[in-house]
């Protein structure tokens, strides 16, 4: 690899700072952009919205997102950032900001690498000003921080390796969103050519609880307990799950195969819904609520789509002063869904579990790739590693 030189980021990049404010969010439109949508290194659309055309050219007239751009907070969640992707229209919203790469210095992806890299990392820890209630980049000196980087063949051989993954990874989660897709397609379609049955949820539920106050530990031998930031995208995400004391859990909420969760507090997540698939030992804290059915009455995989398909109707459930929502237990026991009768059921069991076993695998592939980058990144990203040698890890694990 080429040499590599000290620069600093005004160097290699132009920095933007977004608007000051939060416009209107509407169901379609350009997308907003918040720093929500900052997902380890990756652009989360699921967690954006939306905002009217007219509010996009307000919000726009200060700085457009292009394809290429490095979107960093600049508050708060402090050394998050994203790559803009071509092909779509986004505004910013308040404490986020732009890193536009001089293209003849740097490769936008490096570029991005490098941010999520620890040696700017460690930088942003080191320079971060001290709020009183966040602490925040100084967008003023921002151009002044230093980095290293090699020459743009360089760049672009690290880029090829770790893109390389992060390729995989996005292939694998469009394979898990497909099965996902198609598994709710052959659930609704069974619920219209057969003869449906509706039912409320805690006729068929043989718990419907809230999960436990935890107490946290760091022992790796105790509890895991999921939280609501873990329920998106209709499944569970381990990664901002914590510990709890194992002994403190009752046995109906320790977690079980097919169970149901449901977010029931909170602006922005409540009614999100995730099916359990595992049979690992976990819990949910108090801001969620289990349901687990009763398999005399329905079958529990049936009854998870069809509480899946009902997000929309939950989510319109909370209630609240401003600011705070609630989705009460009895409210959630009286919603109505709608099945297939128990003998279609049966016969549809086994076509979404393998769907959604196909999903998970791809999931599962995806979480190992994710680890391989992020142990990669950190070597490339300082030189220690050299590229042929990462390339060759790389095969051997993919």
């Amino acid at each position: 690899m080429s040499e590599w030189i000290e620069t600093t980021i005004g160097d290699v990049a132009t920095v933007f700072d977004g608007p000051h404010a939060t416009p209107k969010k509407t169901e379609t439109g350009p997308w907003f952009l918040s720093i929500s949508s900052l997902d380890k290194g990756r652009l989360n659309l699921a967690e954006s919205a939306h905002v009217a055309e007219d509010d996009f050219a307000k919000w726009t007239r200060r700085v457009t997102p292009q394809e290429g751009d490095v979107l960093f907070s600049y508050e708060t969640r402090l050394g998050e950032a994203a790559l803009m992707p071509e092909g779509i229209r986004a505004c910013l919203g308040r404490r986020m900001g732009i890193l536009r790469p001089k293209r003849d210095a740097v490769d936008p992806k490096f570029l991005l690498y490098t941010y999520l890299g620890p040696e700017f990392q460690e930088t942003i820890a080191a320079r971060r000003i001290h709020g009183a209630t966040v602490d925040r980049i100084p967008l003023v000196s921002l151009p002044t921080w230093p980095i290293r980087l090699p020459g743009l063949a360089g760049q672009q051989a690290v880029v090829a390796v770790l893109g390389a993954l992060d390729d995989k990874i996005v292939v694998n989660e469009r394979i898990a969103a497909t099965a996902r897709q198609l598994a709710l397609t052959t659930f609704v379609q069974a619920t219209v050519d057969g003869e449906p049955v509706e039912v409320d949820v805690a006729s068929v539920s043989r718990v419907l609880t809230r999960g436990i106050a935890p107490k946290y530990s760091e022992s790796s031998d105790d509890l895991v307990v999921l939280n609501q930031k873990c329920i998106r995208d209709g499944r569970v995400r381990l990664a901002p799950a914590r510990l709890t004391l194992r002994e403190k859990v009752k046995a109906p909420k320790l977690l079980q195969r097919n169970d149901v969760l449901v977010n029931s507090t909170g602006v922005g997540t409540l009614g999100r819904v995730a099916r359990w698939t595992s049979d690992d030992a976990a819990t949910v804290d108090s801001h969620i609520t289990i349901v687990r059915f009763e398999e005399a009455a329905v079958d529990p995989v049936c009854a998870g789509f069809a509480i899946l398909r009902a997000q929309p109707e939950i989510e319109a459930m909370g209630e609240g002063s401003t600011g705070q929502t609630e989705l009460r237990r009895t409210q959630l026991g009286g919603l109505e869904i709608t099945l297939p009768n128990m003998a279609a059921q049966q016969q549809l069991r086994p076509k979404l579990d393998a769907l959604e076993e196909r999903a998970d695998q791809a999931l599962a592939e995806s979480g190992a790739l994710t680890t391989l980058r992020d142990k990669l990144l950190p070597q490339l990203m300082s030189g220690r590693l050299r590229v042929k040698d990462a390339e060759k890890i790389v095969e051997d694990n993919t």
